[in-house]
């Protein structure tokens, strides 16, 4: 039976480590060929062993100071250059983008141009550089199938509907994160603990930040604009706070259809791997009984102004995305150093975006220009 050859960038994240789970699970049905890492060298090299991986890439190459590898047992590369030659490695079917922030770009593109599927777990790559990115994995009749659950489930949603039908509505669930229900008094006393508890789901510190705030359900409004080629206008958030219907999308007759499942990770991992087969799995099914409701609220975007930043910034289009998504990492990375307080993050990026001339379809060295400028604006 043909195993389908796997390169991870970003094996050694919250992603990357259950989608090595996954493939574990299906030893005969996947093969890991490449691993990356920013700078968790233990980790990527006890990976490397397990999978019988030799080539590996860490970006951040000071961490390899004092630390004596065996060349014989691995080929290492550093720096983000690297996160590019594994992306085009000739060897490899389909490369999995689990890097955080805007690293991912570059290698996605770089993926696809050599003539792999993508399984993006990187919701900034398309925030960022959505046009170039859609545009090029057309041009080389390559797929990009989505990780993150919600557009996994739109995705499901899509197959699932027979023959050409229009579709009216996009509805993204979003749980609400740690502080649903707290109004601007309670938010202004929230520490960077509380933030980091997510209800349901367990992620990186980055994105379980982004929950709190609401602006990761802005980033997935850009990104499903973009996957599915939808008017941002006809994307729309919904409180759902048990984080069972990952995403629906209703068609011009009326019909919703909406894809179920438990709130892991793994799940729309195994199914972006396997696409377009799906394999099955042992995480689990729903019991009804057992959940006994579903419900939903309108999100709260007076006092989580993050959502409607983002919604803003796709719809000025050009390179304003990329600046609300550097201003946020920025923010984001300030809160948990308790530089700035979680109120304060819409406000960084909201001065960054206002200070910001737009540059219409920008080219990659264009994206790249504005999102270091922001960073260093913020700084």
């Amino acid at each position: 039976m043909y195993r389908k050859r796997i390169a991870i960038l970003g094996s050694t994240g919250s992603i990357g480590t259950q989608a090595l789970q996954v493939i574990e699970s299906h030893p005969d049905r996947f093969e890991v060929i490449a691993l990356s890492t920013y700078q968790n060298i233990q980790l990527i090299l006890e990976q490397a062993r397990k999978f019988s991986v030799k080539k590996i890439s860490v970006v951040n190459s000071n961490v390899l100071d004092g630390i004596s590898i065996d060349h014989s047992e691995f080929d290492v590369d550093t720096g983000y250059e690297s996160l590019i030659q594994i992306a085009s490695m000739d060897n490899v079917d389909m490369v999995l983008v689990a890097v955080v922030g805007i690293a991912g770009l570059q290698a996605t593109i770089a993926a696809l141009e050599s003539g792999k599927d993508v399984a993006l777990a990187n919701k900034e790559t398309l925030v960022v550089g959505g046009d170039l990115v859609m545009e090029t994995a057309r041009r080389f009749g390559k797929r990009i199938i989505p990780v993150d659950s919600e557009h996994s489930a739109i995705f499901q949603c899509l197959n699932t509907a027979s023959g050409h039908q229009e579709v009216k509505r996009i509805i993204l669930t979003a749980s609400g994160g740690p502080f649903r229900g707290y109004n601007r008094e309670s938010l202004k006393r929230v520490t960077v603990s509380d933030a980091l508890k997510h209800p349901n789901w367990s992620m990186g510190k980055k994105i379980t930040i982004d929950s709190a705030t609401l602006m990761n359900k802005g980033l997935e409004v850009i990104e499903a604009k973009w996957l599915f080629d939808v008017e941002i206008d006809k994307i729309q958030v919904v409180v759902h706070p048990q984080s069972i219907i990952h995403s629906m999308v209703e068609f011009t007759d009326g019909s919703i259809i909406a894809q179920l499942g438990r709130p892991d990770m793994r799940l729309p991992i195994l199914y972006a791997l396997s696409y377009p087969e799906r394999f099955s799995s042992d995480y689990g099914g729903l019991d009804f009984f057992e959940i006994g409701k579903l419900t939903f609220e309108e999100p709260d975007v007076e006092n989580f102004p993050c959502l409607p930043l983002a919604y803003k910034a796709a719809r000025i289009g050009g390179t304003m995305p990329t600046v609300l998504n550097a201003a946020n990492e920025v923010a984001v990375q300030k809160f948990l150093q308790e530089e700035i307080s979680f109120m304060e993050i819409p406000i960084f990026i909201e001065k960054a975006m206002k200070s910001h001339k737009v540059i219409q379809q920008p080219k990659i060295d264009d994206i790249l220009s504005v999102d270091k400028e922001v960073r260093e604006f913020l700084s």
